[in-house]
């Protein structure tokens, strides 16, 4: 028997019947089945079922803040280079959270469109303007303006708009501030308590003479014929002078004493007296030197500045040869320096070697620095006054800050502690005479010693100091330059230095590039770098002590700031409210049906015949020719579809069965 042919037909409820065998009941894709079960979820009776999947998403929104502010808490305050990663899901539930808020938002507000043409008669706008304000920010704008902010459903567009700069609050909570990070690894810097030199042992039959300490000796050596030791350039700053060591750019150390050379400088014009004296010449450029031999130095009318003139050998300090008969020429005396302790048999002027500063136990030098006025010649033969000092380097503890930063060392004096307390003249002289040689040893008998009963940095050191030897040593590298000569022959010629005057034999002259006790260069300043630059011998040699300090190094962290939450939480909140409001109203009225965003009413619900064809061409919807088409209002009917105003007809209605019977003549 022949199979009947197989027929395809439409029925009136618009479905399609394959064949006799075909089941009634199509199987559907997985999108149809998701969308079934949301619609089987709208028909609910039970309300929290009809906005369980808004719900959710709410929840879902809830939970990614929350997660969000969690890690907040966790990486506060904390370096990037751990915490990072939690940074990126940050952004990703941020991302999710926003996302899974407009969700609710959208829905509720499409749900209230549907209750908007329900409860009265509106204008077909209306329904535009709803529509698209449950898809993006502009349509949100114009429902915002259309119910001028007193509706539930303005609460919806405002939610929508603000939704926008949601991501851009979350980007701002998180700043990333570059933060000083203490490192694992110290900075350390020398310091000194004890000073032992390598200074080598130097012995003439059998005893032992002083040598130079060497280091100490180059440094004096710079600052005696010319500016002292410069910086040496390192990087974007200077090389520190001192061996000190920072891991990072960044180094701080705690207040600390180490032992140091000190310096003070003060007037002393007062000393002086101008006058004319015939006396012994004793500091024009040709003289010879040596032990003794200030008794074959000549003598001439000298006029200018002298230091104990009243006295039995008054001393010229600046000034020039005025005796007309003198082979001198009329020679200047530009600048003299005067120590106050002889160098041949170390005797003490003025008492105990100084005029100023006499309560200083031991110091390394004190010396009287004459300069003619501004340097010049020409100042001195007019009899000006000149510029007088007295200037001591003296043994003393500094409590110093440091610090190191970005390639520049910087430290700061705080405090100073110098030895006043009284004692024996630590000198003595004794003289010696052998079968090749004669003369006189020179003794300096006590070690250095300075003690702070409580020093600032809290550290429990007793005593700083050094040997005696090596004061010895040390003092002894002053002799070349204190005492020492500036003279010209006239005052177009270049002054010439004249030093070394212990030498026996011919005078030694030298040409200076920059003479730092000239003036108008200042001495003070001077004599200061010259003990800072001491100072820093000392605490580079082999005896130092090494000073830990704290290394930093700039670091990105994470900083929390929680205002920029408050935006996020806030919306969260009116979602809530929002959502809630939303339910509470719909489920008053059931007739409606719960469509939400669905398209489905405008496909189910069509307009009547008549108005379909009015507004079927676009041309209807622009220009004022017809004036209905503008103002036509429109109401949803659940039962009877749209009811459009001026008309007595509504939308046609759904055909409708009661059963799923094959329609007659159908195989």
């Amino acid at each position: 028997m022949r199979p009947y042919p197989v027929l395809s037909r439409q029925c009136a409820r618009g479905f399609h019947y394959s064949s006799a065998t075909t089941k009634e009941k199509t199987s559907l894709d997985f999108t149809q089945r998701i969308e079934r079960m949301l619609a089987e979820f709208n028909a609910s009776e039970n309300v929290i079922k009809r906005w369980l999947f808004e719900i959710i998403s709410w929840f879902i929104s809830a939970s990614c803040m929350t997660a969000i502010v969690l890690i907040y808490v966790h990486i506060k305050d904390r370096p990037i280079s751990e915490e990072g990663a939690y940074l990126i899901w940050t952004n990703v539930l941020g991302k999710v959270s926003s996302a899974a808020l407009i969700v609710p938002t959208s829905e509720a507000l499409g749900q209230l469109k549907w209750n908007w043409f329900h409860d009265n008669s509106r204008a077909m706008w209306d329904f535009e303007i709803f529509d698209k304000a449950s898809r993006g920010p502009w349509g949100a704008l114009m429902l915002l303006f259309r119910t001028k902010g007193r509706s539930l459903a303005a609460l919806g567009a405002l939610l929508v708009v603000l939704l926008l700069a949601i991501d851009s609050f979350f980007q701002q909570v998180v700043g990333l501030p570059d933060r000083w990070t203490l490192q694992s690894s110290p900075g350390v810097l020398p310091t000194t308590s004890q000073y032992t030199p390598d200074i080598p042992k130097v012995y003439i039959e059998g005893v032992e003479i002083v040598s130079d300490d060497k280091e100490m000796f180059y440094v004096l050596e710079k600052f005696a014929y010319g500016n002292g030791t410069q910086p040496i350039p390192f990087g974007n700053g200077t090389r520190p002078d001192i061996p000190l060591s920072c891991p990072t750019s960044n180094c701080t150390w705690p207040v600390y004493e180490t032992l140091g050379v000190c310096s003070q400088c003060a007037d002393i014009s007062s000393y002086l007296e101008f006058g004319c004296l015939n006396n012994r010449v004793d500091w024009t450029s040709n003289l010879t030197g040596g032990l003794g031999v200030e008794g074959g130095y000549p003598n001439a009318t000298m006029c200018g500045y002298f230091l104990n003139i009243t006295g039995p050998n008054p001393i010229l300090m600046s000034g020039y040869i005025a005796d007309p008969e003198s082979t001198t020429d009329r020679e200047v005396l530009l600048m003299r320096t005067l120590p106050l302790t002889t160098i041949y048999l170390r005797k003490p002027l003025f008492g105990n070697g100084s005029i100023y500063f006499k309560e200083h136990r031991n110091p390394l030098s004190d010396v009287l620095i004459v300069s003619a006025a501004n340097g010049s010649a020409a100042n001195t033969y007019r009899n000006e006054t000149p510029v007088a000092q007295e200037c001591v380097l003296s043994w003393c503890v500094k409590t110093i800050e440091s610090k190191y930063e970005w390639g520049e060392y910087e430290e700061r004096v705080l405090d100073i502690y110098i030895n006043t307390t009284a004692g024996p003249w630590p000198w003595i002289s004794t003289p010696f005479q052998t079968e090749s040689d004669n003369g006189t040893d020179n003794y300096f008998l006590q070690d250095i010693h300075l003690n702070i009963d409580v020093p600032l940095s809290g550290r429990n050191i007793s005593s700083y100091g050094t040997r005696n030897d090596t004061a010895s040593a040390i003092m002894h590298g002053f002799s070349d330059f204190f005492p020492a000569f500036t003279t010209t022959p006239n005052e177009t010629a270049s002054p010439v230095l004249r030093y070394m005057t212990w030498r026996s034999g011919l005078a030694w002259n030298r040409l200076l590039d920059l003479n730092p006790w000239l003036a108008p260069n200042d001495v003070a300043r001077h004599m200061e770098r010259l003990a800072t630059a001491m100072t820093n011998v000392i605490r580079s040699a082999d005896s130092k002590e090494m000073l830990a300090g704290n290394a930093w190094s700039k670091e990105t962290y994470i900083s929390i700031r929680w205002e920029w939450l408050t935006f996020p939480l806030l919306l969260l909140a009116l979602s809530l409210v929002f959502l809630i409001s939303t339910m509470v109203k719909t489920s008053k009225n059931a007739t409606t049906g719960l469509w939400k965003t669905s398209a489905m009413p405008t496909l189910i619900y069509s307009l009547p015949k008549d108005a379909q064809n009015q507004f079927a061409s676009q041309g209807s919807w622009k220009g004022s020719s017809d004036e209905s088409a503008r103002k036509t209002k429109i109401r949803l009917l659940p039962r009877q579809g749209w009811r459009v105003s001026g008309q007595v007809c509504t939308s046609p209605t759904l055909i409708t069965r009661n059963d799923h019977r094959i329609p007659p003549g159908w195989i």
